[in-house]
């Protein structure tokens, strides 16, 4: 079996001129990377992630990851998803932290370990919902403070701790818009590697209120009839924000 190769500096992807970044065949001697980490997703395909120093890639060759993952398949979108959280985790996770001494590779695992403390470091994964409210034929869309253009998008927040994903849909809409909602279905999950955020996907039907953005986060709310959701600035493809949105359409032509 081949082994592919993704290759990363300074903490992000590199591709070649031609926006490349899996290779089939290893581009540089290995004994020169920073790190080595096998992020093979199962027995049928070896994967290598080297992270090399600056001094061998050009800085310049990085390349937007959005962009990549826009253009990926999906078994490719899971690979690079992999490889950007595995990228991240391991330029901020360098020390314990119980003890503060300086972390090694773990033998046998995807991870670090602490040679003083024992401690085991895996890589982080920060668990999100992410939702569609919909009320009949409508459906619910914001454009959120950190997007400056005005991209209208499905609402979503971090799971808190003790908190079951359902409980955290109901309190991040009620803080975000100030609705409630009913009916919570899940829908399907996806990687999100900025920085390292795992996306469950759900639809929720609207209960009851008005729609009182919350101005740290939302600029504005809006319901939106899913015939003008093809003209509306909407997520691209690849999210699943968009995937959620294309199923609500879907169900609504049906």
């Amino acid at each position: 079996m081949k082994t592919e190769y993704i290759y990363a500096v300074n903490g992000r992807v590199w591709a070649d001129d031609r926006g490349c970044w899996l290779f089939s065949e290893s581009l540089y001697d290995e004994k020169r990377a920073v790190e080595i980490y096998d992020i093979s997703l199962d027995e049928f395909r070896s994967v290598r992630l080297i992270i090399l120093p600056e001094s061998i890639l050009p800085v310049n060759d990085q390349v937007n990851l959005r962009l990549l993952l826009s253009a990926c398949e999906e078994a490719e979108y899971v690979l690079l998803s992999r490889a950007a959280e595995v990228l991240t985790w391991d330029k901020d996770h360098n020390f314990c932290p119980r003890c503060g001494n300086q972390l090694s590779h773990h033998q046998q695992d995807l991870a670090k370990q602490c040679d003083h403390c024992g401690l085991v470091q895996y890589p982080r994964l920060s668990p999100c919902i992410i939702t569609l409210v919909t009320r009949g034929e409508y459906c619910l869309l914001a454009h959120g403070v950190r997007f400056p253009e005005p991209r209208y998008s499905t609402l979503a927040g971090f799971i808190e701790a003790g908190e079951s994903a359902e409980d955290a849909l109901v309190r991040e809409v009620r803080e975000e818009v100030g609705i409630d909602v009913c009916n919570i279905r899940y829908f399907r999950s996806q990687s999100w590697p900025f920085p390292h955020s795992f996306m469950l996907g759900y639809f929720a039907d609207y209960a009851g209120g008005e729609i009182t953005p919350d101005p740290a986060e939302i600029v504005d709310a809006q319901w939106f009839h899913y015939t003008e959701l093809g003209s509306a600035p909407i997520p691209p493809a690849f999210t699943i924000a968009r995937k959620l949105i294309d199923q609500f359409i879907s169900d609504c032509q049906r």
